[in-house]
């Protein structure tokens, strides 16, 4: 092979006009044909330069003819062949460097060209970049170099060439996918470089289609959903894997119940703490979960809660019996959120056995608060000192108050539900948790809007707690305190705010 010489121009382009002219397509070509031809020298990186520089004019873009993204194709996967030679046999590496400059340049040039240009893109699809892009990717990650510094430059330009050929272009798209997916996708995915993740899940994101999504929830693909999920527990100010598991994921029942049983319990509270952003969204009544992941969540928290108990008694000895019990907490907070007026979440009132469930952890965690001081007692301490009173680093700070408010929202309109918490003993504990708790914030408030959402419309509720008040056994001094008054009017009982004077 001919030694480098300077024959080989950059494409010069006017400065006045940046439009691509026949003359500019010719230089492009012998411009390549130099480094087809000879041994890599400095400047072939020049000519590329030149090129990508040129490219990111929308008028040259649009003017560059076939023939020079052919021999641009014929340079890449020259370098492909290097690369995979260094890779598979013991050969001199002092070339390598200048080899990985080489294929930067190249997919930035492929980058530039695929600019808003679905002519471009497509051009690039036919001659076959996808193929030998992805087969370069792939050797970067295997390539034996001394610094591995090195191939961040092109691993970070290859995967951005995949990120704008995918843009608007649904073959691409789908090209990319297959010829990726999963075990390709995974390994961008775990680079050890945060911009070439940050792209890999830009890549990943704009691929997706409701038909690939459950394709990720099979078992053989599902280690892929629990890496984005991994890194939006570990990386999250990653936007791409947070898009992805909210505009995707979250929408896919399958996918959902697949990654829920593979996770860590801390690994399902970062997915809950999605799910709840995602239903506070102002447009949360669109928010796109499905139904049947309403319905797993509230069986998921109903076989789990008693996990919350171990941190009464001690036996949450290891961070993994912690993290199941954070993720039981996570959980009722998702089922408050969809039960706050959220129309479509409010078949939940019947999910069975979901409400006898919630009322009978109430009773157990108010027991076991009242038997001995441990971290479900309630407390009046509002320093935050952390020396037995309220403890803003408590897993279980408002969780008593949240079990309230999930009763209050099952029974919202619902007398079998009503009736149900009555037949439970359920109204008598509500009523002793009307008590200002610094452990729990609002519980006060939260047991008043129980209360009356257990009372409205229901005699039999109402007359239960008129005799609760004449036999002593209700305490309504707490709510004085804050305000209200249970008054008896015409056989029913009325709870009503406290006129200033009185």
């Amino acid at each position: 092979m001919k030694n480098c010489i300077r024959r080989s121009r950059p494409v010069r382009v006017n400065q006045g006009n940046m439009a691509a002219t026949i003359n500019g397509n010719l230089d492009i070509s012998a411009s390549f044909a130099g480094i087809l031809n000879e041994n890599h020298c400095p400047e072939h990186v020049q000519v590329l330069k030149t090129f990508t520089t040129t490219l990111r004019d929308k008028e040259y873009r649009d003017a560059v003819e076939a023939e020079a993204f052919s021999s641009l194709f014929k340079v890449l996967s020259r370098l492909c062949d290097e690369l995979q030679a260094v890779s598979s046999e013991d050969q001199d590496l002092r070339s390598v460097p200048l080899q990985l400059q080489l294929t930067a340049e190249c997919f930035r040039a492929q980058r530039n060209a695929c600019i808003q240009s679905s002519r471009n893109q497509s051009l690039l699809r036919e001659l076959g970049f996808i193929q030998v892009s992805l087969k370069l990717l792939s050797l970067l990650q295997t390539t034996n170099l001394e610094s591995r510094d090195d191939i961040c430059e092109p691993l970070c330009c290859g995967i951005q060439f995949l990120g704008n050929l995918a843009v608007g272009n649904q073959m691409c798209k789908d090209d990319i996918w297959q010829l990726s997916f999963p075990n390709l996708l995974l390994e961008l995915l775990s680079v050890d470089d945060e911009k070439a993740v940050n792209y890999a899940s830009m890549v990943f994101h704009t691929c997706l289609d409701e038909t690939k999504v459950e394709e990720l929830s099979e078992p053989q693909n599902i280690h892929v959903a629990l890496r984005v999920m991994e890194l939006c527990r570990t990386q999250p100010d990653l936007d791409w894997t947070v898009l992805t598991a909210t505009q995707h994921f979250l929408k896919s029942s399958a996918l959902v119940e697949s990654m829920y049983s593979g996770m860590s319990h801390h690994e399902r509270v970062t997915l809950l703490e999605l799910l709840f952003a995602q239903l506070r969204e102002e447009d949360s009544e669109e928010c796109g979960v499905p139904a049947s992941v309403a319905r797993f969540l509230a069986s998921s928290f109903q076989k789990g809660c008693g996990a919350v108990l171990t941190l009464a008694t001690g036996s949450a000895s290891s961070d993994e019996v912690l993290q199941e019990a954070l993720t039981v907490i996570s959980l009722l907070d998702v089922l408050c959120e969809m039960t706050s007026d959220l129309r479509q979440f409010m078949f939940l009132q019947d999910h069975p056995d979901l409400l006898t469930t919630t009322v009978e952890l109430l009773e157990q965690v108010h027991a076991i608060g009242k038997a001995s001081k441990n971290i479900f007692s309630a407390a009046q301490n509002f320093s935050f000192s952390g020396d037995g009173g309220s403890s803003s680093n408590s897993p279980v700070i408002s969780f008593k108050a949240h079990l309230i408010r999930l009763i209050g929202n099952l029974c919202h309109n619902n007398t079998n539900n009503q009736n149900k918490v009555r037949e439970l003993e359920g109204i008598p504990l509500i009523l002793d948790n009307c008590n200002i708790d610094s452990n729990n914030p609002f519980i006060s408030q939260w047991a008043i809007f129980a209360i009356r959402n257990l009372l409205e419309h229901n005699q039999q509720n109402q007359e239960l707690v008129a005799t609760l008040e004449r036999r002593g056994a209700a305490d309504y001094s707490a709510l004085r305190e804050l305000g209200f008054l249970v008054e008896e009017r015409d056989g029913s009982l009325l709870l009503k705010p406290m006129r200033k004077d009185s």
